[in-house]
C-alpha cells in the first residue's frame, strides 16, 4: 500500500472562526445584560406593572378641580384714607349723589431712597381704556414724568423712580381729555 499524506489534525481557521464565534456571544450577551440592569434601574422603558405604580406612589403634587369664582364688584386696591367714602342708605341702596367722574390717585410709599420704588394707583370711574400720563412738579410747573398707564375696568396702577431728593409731587392727566387727578407727595432720600 502507498503511503497516504496524513490529514492535518489541526485546522486553525475553523478554530480561530469558533473561538471569535464565541467571544462575540459571550460580548453580547454582557452589553444585554448590562443594558437590561440598566433600564431596570434608571426606569426607563414600558417594564412591568410594578415599576409603574412605585413612581407614581411617591407623587406630592395635587391640582383641585377648577371652580368658577364670582368677579369681585369693587376695585382691588386701596384708596388713600382722607378720600370721602360713599354714603350707604339703611336699605342698603347707594344714595343718590352722582358718582366721582375724576382721577383719584393714590401713592403706596410716603418716603422712598433715591431710585426707591414708588406705586401709584387709582380709580378713574368713566375712564376705562384711557391713557393717563404721569407728571412731577418741577421748578413751579407739571412735567410729564417717562411712564404712561391705561385704565381697566375703572383701576390703574403703575410705579415711577426717581433720584431727585425731596418732596416730590407726582399725579396723571388722561392724555385724551386733559382730566387731571389730584396731587400726591413723596418725599425721596
Amino acid at each position: 500500500m502507498a503511503d497516504r499524506p496524513s490529514e492535518p489534525t489541526e485546522r486553525p481557521v475553523l478554530t480561530g472562526l469558533v473561538a471569535l464565534v464565541g467571544v462575540g456571544l459571550v460580548v453580547g450577551l454582557l452589553a444585554g445584560l448590562t443594558a437590561l440592569m440598566g433600564t431596570k434601574v434608571l426606569g426607563i422603558g414600558g417594564g412591568d406593572d410594578d415599576s409603574t405604580e412605585q413612581a407614581s406612589s411617591g407623587q406630592s403634587l395635587f391640582l383641585p378641580d377648577p371652580v368658577e369664582t364670582e368677579k369681585p364688584a369693587d376695585p382691588l386696591l386701596t384708596l388713600d384714607p382722607n378720600l370721602p367714602t360713599p354714603s350707604i342708605t339703611p336699605s342698603g341702596a347707594a344714595s343718590s349723589t352722582p358718582p366721582a367722574t375724576g382721577i383719584t390717585l393714590s401713592v403706596g410709599q410716603t418716603q422712598v431712597a433715591a431710585m426707591g420704588q414708588i406705586d401709584l394707583t387709582g380709580v378713574y370711574p368713566q375712564g376705562d381704556g384711557a391713557i393717563l400720563q404721569v407728571q412731577r412738579f418741577e421748578d413751579g410747573a407739571w412735567t410729564d414724568f417717562p411712564v404712561t398707564v391705561s385704565v381697566g375696568e375703572q383701576t390703574f396702577s403703575t410705579y415711577v423712580m426717581t433720584s431727585r431728593s425731596g418732596k416730590n409731587k407726582f399725579r396723571v392727566v388722561d392724555t385724551d381729555t386733559a382730566m387731571e387727578s389730584n396731587e400726591v407727595v413723596v418725599t425721596v432720600g
